[in-house]
């Protein structure tokens, strides 16, 4: 697929580890560079802050997009090539999804995994045919990854569904299966009668 468009979820905060914001500054620089527009949560702070700097650094144009809300909380960025505030989360969600080609997770807390779950279950249910990918920065998400093995061992998570998410362990090798990702011919959940 031709990705133009690209929908980062992350955290407002830094983290611990410095390879975090290391790879954030990575994805946001090669996203300008390929060409391909960086759509975020709108932050200023954090690794939300740190990809768009990058991005902008590099040349390339940024939509953020964050409730009014958070527009105190997590310092609104007031340099990007587009900022839409809006009333909700919900709005703040549709409207990422709506400018966006593919969704990638960085490390991030509790909003980012709730962000990253919501895409994941659009595309199972076929709401979206857009790739849904993690980025997993020196094993960020690896117990994530184990535990949703074990949903898939345990009966509750199909085959289609698990392969849905895509995993890289760095910007180029995440964006390059972006790029390569086939939508699946019809929506993954079971029905009636199935197993």
């Amino acid at each position: 697929m031709a990705l133009t468009s690209l929908c980062v979820y992350c955290g407002s905060r830094p983290g611990n580890r410095p390879e975090y914001m290391a790879a954030a500054t990575e994805l946001g620089t090669l996203l300008a560079q390929r060409g391909i527009t960086l759509v975020y949560g709108g932050a200023s702070v954090g690794i939300m802050g740190r990809v768009a700097d990058a991005a902008l650094a590099a040349g390339g144009k940024v939509i953020g997009v964050i409730p009014k809300k958070l527009d105190a909380k997590e310092v609104a960025h007031q340099g990007l090539t587009e900022l839409h505030v809006v009333d909700s989360m919900h709005t703040r969600k549709a409207m990422m999804a709506k400018f966006s080609d593919a969704f990638v997770a960085l490390p991030g807390g509790i909003g980012t995994l709730e962000e990253l779950f919501e895409v994941w279950t659009w595309l199972q249910l076929g709401y979206h045919a857009k790739p849904v990918g993690v980025l997993n920065t020196v094993g960020y998400w690896s117990d994530l990854l184990q535990f949703l093995d074990r949903t898939h061992d345990e009966g509750f998570v199909g085959t289609e569904t698990r392969d849905l998410l895509q995993v890289a362990d760095t910007p180029a090798a995440m964006l390059d299966l972006l790029g390569r990702w086939k939508a699946p011919s019809r929506p993954q959940w079971v029905g009636p009668g199935e197993t």
